[in-house]
């Protein structure tokens, strides 16, 4: 008896420090307008995701007053999107920003104005990377709506912010809209955009702020 207190305490001890040492390693962050621990933000956020996947615009819409869909065509105009480029929107799963870009890209009035051949672009790429596989299903099944289907311009990629699978220097344009928030490191995710954007490449955030007039702001 003596001997299994002394291993129960023991053992009791022993995960007492783990708690202890993991709590050193665990620090906060916010999700919505709370504080969580860093390690659970990332299921938090991808439960959130994989809920409101199907009216995800509808969300934005309530949240902006709808003013997010011009903000994104005044983010692609910043972008400035020409044919042969390679782009990574990333947080992008319903394909809001990239099917811009891809207008952009294939307008006729615009190809006119640059003289674009086929070949370059053939080579146009847009790769659109979200974590969540529910967000990319519902990008897929828009790209169907729109005859987009099997396009080998628009490319799905299920991926991380924070870790990302393509080549350094490969990009020449980054954008990410309403994704920087859901993001557990930030700082990480830069890191990465910095390096799989080639020198010059541009990088472009959208992202709601807070509302500093009092009315609007109680809202």
């Amino acid at each position: 008896m003596a001997l299994r207190s002394v291993s129960r305490r023991l053992g009791s001890r022993i995960l007492n420090h783990r708690s202890f040492v993991a709590s050193l390693h665990s620090h906060a962050t916010s999700f919505g307008f709370q504080e969580v621990k860093e390690e659970e933000k990332s299921k938090l956020v991808g439960n959130v995701f994989t809920n409101v996947a199907s009216s995800y615009d509808i969300m934005n819409d309530v949240m902006s007053g709808g003013l997010h869909r011009l903000w994104k065509e005044r983010l692609v105009g910043k972008l400035s999107p020409f044919a042969g480029m390679k782009h990574l929107d990333v947080a992008g799963g319903t394909g809001d920003v990239a099917f811009r870009i891809y207008d952009a890209v294939y307008s006729v009035k615009r190809r006119a104005l640059q003289k674009v051949d086929e070949v370059s672009l053939e080579e146009t790429q847009i790769y659109v990377c979200d974590i969540n596989p529910n967000m990319l299903n519902v990008g897929k099944q828009r790209a169907a709506d729109r005859g987009l289907r099997d396009n080998k311009s628009l490319v799905w990629v299920e991926g991380d912010a924070e870790a990302l699978s393509f080549d350094d220097n490969s990009m020449d344009g980054y954008t990410i809209a309403f994704g920087i928030r859901n993001v557990t490191h930030i700082e990480k995710a830069l890191a990465e955009a910095y390096r799989v954007l080639k020198r010059g490449g541009r990088f472009l955030c959208l992202e709601l702020s807070h509302v500093e007039i009092p009315v609007f702001k109680n809202l």
